[in-house]
């Protein structure tokens, strides 16, 4: 049995290509449970669609060690980019910064910074809001907050440097043309 918030291929169905695949992993016990319904997951998934990103629908899970295992899946399946929603507030069963921050190499504490930059310009309570971003492997991790303002805010901010950040991490980026300083004139 796969592990939870493992999506297998249906058979005969190719993989999409893995510079433009993106997996959202929605972190929501109450959700994963059934319980709740999730409202951030699809709206990533859309715009990520929308974005040209080949997405499948979000991976619900439990709070805790499913989102670490979750985020490992979508590692060892080469997507390009992994976008978390919950778990990154303070109730004790947040736990999606401390999931990513196990799988990550390296964090890009810019990208957080900016989300909670910017959803504090909406409410102050964005800055609550424990939610990291990195690499891992050749991958793209970032948590956005469980909720719908949130994810707005933080859709807005990857619209300006996601696709520039998955080209530099996959290598494939055009870093070869020169830019014009103040100290070239």
């Amino acid at each position: 049995m796969p592990e939870p918030g493992r999506r297998m291929p249906e058979p005969g169905r190719r993989m999409p290509e893995p510079d433009r695949r993106a997996v959202v992993v929605v972190a929501s016990t109450s959700a994963a449970s059934g319980s709740a319904e999730d409202a951030t997951g699809p709206v990533i998934a859309t715009w990520l669609a929308e974005h040209g990103w080949t997405v499948e629908a979000p991976v619900v899970v439990p709070d805790g060690p499913p989102v670490t295992a979750a985020l490992r899946n979508a590692i060892a399946e080469d997507a390009a980019v992994v976008i978390t929603t919950g778990g990154t507030g303070l109730s004790p069963d947040d736990a999606t910064p401390e999931a990513t921050r196990a799988v990550l190499d390296r964090e890009l504490s810019g990208i957080a910074e900016e989300l909670r930059r910017r959803g504090s310009a909406s409410t102050p309570l964005a800055l609550l809001s424990r939610g990291v971003a990195g690499v891992a492997g050749r991958t793209l991790i970032v948590n956005l907050p469980g909720s719908s303002g949130g994810v707005r805010d933080g859709l807005a901010v990857l619209g300006d440097v996601l696709d520039h950040a998955v080209a530099v991490i996959r290598g494939t980026a055009d870093h070869g043309r020169r830019h014009r300083t103040v100290s070239d004139s």
